[in-house]
């Protein structure tokens, strides 16, 4: 079984971004399936074309794209995509569109297939802090997720997918105003696995 895992390239003048932090250090097999490990470029349409092209090359079982979301202090996994690109800063090559359908002859929106609610109480079981998001935002996390699905639901039929949202880590929260949450990047690979087993656990049974 192979698992296919997003990450993606610092943006907004950060100089890490927890997401792909993360999936770098996730061992190459976990519960019996092969990681693939992709890094994705924080830029509307390339992400999604970057994760498109992957998938086409490796056919995975199992997508699971990784974000970050400054001041969540759980780690979030996403319900649903929308179909549309509103972005308050520009993505990581200028854009910045405004109330743009992401694909005109998509859905309204599209969910996840991941066992969600079996993922959010396996990670509480072993003390990660977890919550269901009904909302991935307007920006490239939600464009990632609104493209994978929108892909699975016509090329990739077999393939289960979706989008988990991750704090900020400590060192980036030192110089932000506010008491802004973090979690470790210990604590984030090790929920990362977790998900990742779950979801191959769900999967087969």
């Amino acid at each position: 079984m192979k698992v296919l895992v997003t990450g993606f390239e610092p943006f907004d003048g950060e100089k890490i971004n927890p997401s792909f932090e993360a999936v770098k250090r996730l061992s190459s097999s976990i519960y019996g399936g092969e990681i693939i490990r992709l890094e994705i470029p924080t830029v509307f349409y390339k992400s999604i074309e970057t994760l498109r092209s992957k998938m086409c090359e490796e056919q995975p079982d199992i997508v699971i794209c990784v974000g970050q979301a400054g001041g969540r202090a759980r780690i979030s996994i996403e319900r649903v995509a929308i179909n549309i690109d509103d972005a308050k800063i520009p993505d990581n090559e200028g854009q910045k569109p405004e109330d743009k359908p992401i694909f005109f002859d998509g859905e309204n929106a599209y969910f996840s297939n991941l066992p969600i609610k079996k993922i959010k109480k396996e990670l509480e079981g072993i003390g990660i802090p977890a919550e269901i998001s009904n909302s991935a935002g307007t920006f490239v996390c939600n464009h990632l997720l609104y493209g994978l699905m929108y892909y699975i639901e016509r090329d990739f039929k077999k393939t289960l997918g979706g989008f988990i949202h991750v704090p900020y880590l400590p060192e980036q929260i030192i110089d932000k105003k506010g008491n802004l949450p973090s979690m470790s990047l210990e604590n984030i690979v090790k929920a990362l696995e977790q998900i990742i087993k779950t979801s191959i656990k769900e999967s087969i049974t």
